[in-house]
């Protein structure tokens, strides 16, 4: 996505703090961002904060810079105008046409389209008034993102909780983006951690959460594609896919990969799979006082389900392009390039997505740092940011692969 124009409102209420977050990802995600703050807003977050993380001065008084005619060309210079958190007031002036600050005449100057998510006191968000305007603007086709139901102010619990900021940012770009290029791709993604068992309450597993692959399903999604997903053991939340099927271990997901295939256009094997597995599992617990001082496990070979795959693409011609994944605990970038195209000889994919793991990086809800290399093994992108951030580059890389260019 080409940088935008991006102009982020922030209201006064408690919420405040997540805007920090969405500034924050907008600007590391290569976009120009504008901060407008009404005052209530900055009584939450201070100038500072904002004007450090925005790259940009913060603008809030209406009357600030009049010989450019600030309060008109904001909105007009803006590709989108996002407004977190959008309190019930703001919301029923924008619902009003109202403009009695620097935001509010934003708003009415924009030309692109109008992002709000709201934040507010279930009661408030229930309140037949505040319903009635969210109904009128998303009639004008303004984007609603939430809110969500969870922990309010004080001891309250409810909907009126703001959206995440991935989630307010996730719909920016899709209102900006509204084409629709992997319309038609059959895309099957794996994704989490498989566990192998030693007895009926033990097993051998990874620290895979499975928020890659749900943010490249949600990504997908949004730009067209039907997208199916394997999933073993994910934390993350599954967007609403054509079709998701849960397995467990290693060969159940190879079962469930290789059945697939025919029906498939792209896989993307973001899965962390077992290379090994237990040969025998225990029927019943494992005690220490059956183990003694020392408890030897002797492990086999999982079935290679990348592997496999290219060797069936080889033999059988067919049509579909596959993206490996590959973590590592690599100590330099140089290190990680080299173990990645070490990895492309063996398993010659597509495109290949490497990324450095460990104590603290690259798992859970974090954000990552990954390279991409083609099937010559050169780095056709380095991408730094959240989940849902990297998972777009991917899925550009995706749209360029042969597949697309021989389909038009």
């Amino acid at each position: 996505m080409a940088p935008l124009k991006i102009v982020v409102g922030i209201t006064g209420g408690i919420a405040a703090y997540k805007a920090v977050s969405v500034v924050r990802g907008f600007v590391r995600d290569g976009h120009r961002v504008n901060v407008i703050a009404t005052e209530a807003a900055l009584r939450f977050v201070g100038r500072p904060t904002l004007e450090a993380l925005s790259r940009n001065p913060v603008h809030v008084d209406l009357y600030d810079e009049v010989a450019e005619v600030k309060h008109v060309a904001l909105g007009q210079e803006a590709d989108v105008v996002v407004i977190a958190p959008a309190t019930a007031n703001s919301i029923a002036q924008i619902a009003g046409g109202l403009a009695p600050d620097l935001l509010g005449n934003t708003v009415l100057a924009r030309r692109g389209p109008l992002v709000i998510a709201p934040a507010m006191h279930t009661e408030m968000w229930e309140n037949a008034a505040t319903q009635h305007n969210v109904s009128l603007l998303r009639e004008r086709g303004v984007i609603v993102v939430g809110p969500d139901s969870g922990a309010l102010t004080g001891q309250d619990v409810g909907p009126g909780r703001m959206s995440e900021p991935d989630d307010i940012i996730a719909a920016t770009y899709l209102a900006c983006a509204p084409k629709r290029d992997l319309s038609g791709i059959r895309i099957l993604i794996t994704g989490g951690g498989t566990h192998e068992p030693l007895d009926p309450v033990r097993f051998l597993g990874n620290r895979s959460s499975g928020h890659m692959a749900s943010a490249l399903a949600r990504v997908a999604l949004d730009r067209g594609a039907e997208v199916h997903v394997v999933g073993a053991h994910m934390e993350a939340q599954v967007p609403a896919v054509q079709s998701f099927t849960r397995v467990s271990t290693a060969r159940e997901m190879h079962s469930a990969v290789m059945s697939a295939l025919g029906t498939t256009d792209v896989l993307i094997m973001a899965a962390a799979v077992a290379d090994f597995r237990p040969e025998v599992v225990s029927p019943g617990k494992i005690k220490k006082s059956d183990a003694g001082d020392a408890l030897t496990i002797r492990l086999v070979r999982n079935p290679d389900i990348l592997e496999d795959v290219l060797r069936l693409r080889k033999e059988t011609g067919l049509r579909m392009s596959v993206v490996g994944f590959a973590a590592e605990t690599a100590e330099t970038q140089d290190a990680l390039r080299d173990l990645a195209r070490e990895k492309l000889r063996a398993k010659p994919c597509d495109l290949l997505v490497v990324n450095q793991v460990g104590d603290e990086v690259g798992f859970g809800e974090r954000e990552t740092s990954v390279l991409l290399l083609n099937a010559q093994g050169e780095v056709v992108d380095t991408v730094d940011g959240n989940k849902q951030s990297v998972a777009r580059r991917i899925l550009d890389g995706i749209h360029s692969l042969p597949l697309y260019s021989e389909r038009g």
